[in-house]
């Protein structure tokens, strides 16, 4: 883990980027796949797969759901 405050700071600031980079294409594909939704459709539908994204139902981890917090055993 980076020690310094700049470095953690420009991690997160690329981190926000590439989010923001990835919606507007996620919005460009749903535009494309539906030309004649108006924008608040194609804001709700981007907005619905933020929500459920197929495949990370879970998240974006590896394996397989566990309850929170996890009971000692």
């Amino acid at each position: 883990m980076p020690r310094d405050a700049a470095q953690v700071a420009s991690r997160l600031r690329l981190a926000l980027e590439l989010f923001s980079t990835g919606e507007s294409m996620m919005r460009q594909k749903l535009t494309r796949e539906s030309p004649g939704a108006s924008e608040p459709e194609i804001e709700a539908r981007l907005h619905q797969w933020l929500a459920d994204r197929p495949g990370a139902e879970y998240g974006d981890a590896v394996g397989r759901p566990v309850p929170w917090p996890r009971s000692a055993g």
